[in-house]
């Protein structure tokens, strides 16, 4: 049995869930997400929590437990409270700036990066050179976060680039020019 699988996902005021076979849609104030899960698990909505259980004990049955206890647990959150991840921009000229759909960043080299904001995200940008994306899906909103920050990755001697709000770069210590 998974530790995770064990635990039922309270669902809040305002969210309604659906069981249809293998798919769980859940649905509120933000969004409609949906999922479909393995036969290896069931699924059930008792009491205002859904509740997830194996039915067999295979290895993979076990796996299963607590993958989609952790997806349908992720399904909720977004669609009631929502999913947001900053992202830091430092270095001389850098910045980035949303133009419509798109997200326009100088990032210190001869042309402008474009990325196209995913339909369910948005995009919150500030002087500052702080990006805030924010959606109902964990997975996109993480993904996205995940593309834009490898376009210029944090380097350790000057702390330039794109990090993760809560990302601690550990700095080096230059050359010194001693012989």
């Amino acid at each position: 049995m998974s530790k995770v699988g064990k635990l039922p996902v309270a669902v809040p005021a305002g969210v309604n869930v659906t069981i249809n076979g293998n798919e769980i849609s859940v649905k509120g104030p933000k969004g409609e997400l949906s999922q479909t899960f393995s036969p290896n698990v069931e699924v059930a909505f008792e009491n205002g929590e859904i509740i997830v259980k194996t039915k067999n004990t295979s290895r993979q049955a076990n796996a299963d437990h607590g993958l989609y206890r952790a997806l349908i647990n992720n399904m909720v959150t977004g669609v009631s409270a929502g999913f947001s991840k900053s992202l830091i921009i430092t270095g001389v000229g850098y910045r980035a700036e949303v133009k419509g759909e798109e997200l326009v960043m100088n990032l210190g080299y001869s042309t402008d990066f474009i990325a196209m904001i995913p339909k369910g995200l948005s995009v919150a940008t500030d002087p500052n050179g702080r990006v805030t994306v924010s959606g109902i899906d964990k997975q996109q909103v993480g993904e996205f976060c995940a593309q834009i920050r490898k376009l210029r990755k944090p380097e350790p001697y000057k702390g330039k680039g794109i990090r993760y709000e809560t990302e601690i770069i550990r700095r080096k210590v230059g050359k010194t020019g001693v012989k």
